[in-house]
């Protein structure tokens, strides 16, 4: 039987060659949607160990993109045995980085950790109009939107688009995060923003906590 705690660590140290050993292994061995289940799990609380480590300074942002990166091979492996209906997804998350703005690095790293965490993520790309969030959020009636944006210009793009939002009616039926190195309390209270992150493994346990508030 697979040794979750050894997996949880294993993601955690970021060893790519003992997680793919670790998971061909257990593929091989015909489990369970309910075994497969724990195994995403356990994959997952590595990615908080990647979190803390983070933010502890001993991991960079190469780290967290490896990291996520890991997590998706992960899943990818698994999906044949858990299924990838919508019924696995612990919430939907429209994501973009707002108009004016062509940084992707930051909203990219958020994408993969929400993704290994359970949400079902659609991402706009970069430089997004107002419109391109409304249009989404309509069609797929999300939990939470995420703003990405790495200029100060960003800003005013986010305030804008929550604007828009409001005058489109569908502000009130969502949570909205931003993100990005201009972001503070200030700007998120500002703007109209629920919440704000420059940290993207902080940011998915918000996200976390709005969906199981639910």
């Amino acid at each position: 039987m697979i040794d979750l705690k050894e997996l949880t660590q294993v993601v955690g140290d970021l060893n790519e060659d003992r997680l793919l050993e670790i998971l061909n292994e257990f593929v091989a061995g015909n489990p369970t949607a309910e075994e497969a289940q724990a195994v995403v799990t356990a994959c997952q609380q590595g990615m908080t160990i990647v979190g803390d480590l983070f933010e502890s300074g001993e991991y960079f942002v190469g780290d967290l993109i490896f990291a996520g990166e890991l997590l998706t091979d992960s899943i990818e492996l698994l999906k044949p045995i858990i299924g990838s209906s919508s019924s696995n997804k612990i919430g939907k998350i429209v994501l973009g980085t707002v108009e004016g703005d062509l940084h992707d690095i930051g909203k990219n790293i958020f994408r993969s950790m929400a993704e290994a965490a359970g949400f079902e993520v659609f991402d706009l790309g970069i430089d997004q109009k107002p419109a391109a969030f409304i249009e989404k959020v309509k069609e797929v009636n999300p939990d939470i939107v995420g703003m990405s944006g790495v200029l100060t210009l960003a800003l005013d793009s986010m305030k804008n688009t929550v604007e828009e939002m409001k005058k489109a009616g569908v502000r009130d039926n969502v949570k909205i995060i931003i993100g990005g190195n201009p972001v503070t309390q200030e700007a998120c209270t500002n703007i109209g923003a629920d919440a704000f992150t420059d940290n993207a493994a902080e940011g998915i346990k918000i996200c976390q906590s709005w969906v199981m508030k639910n």
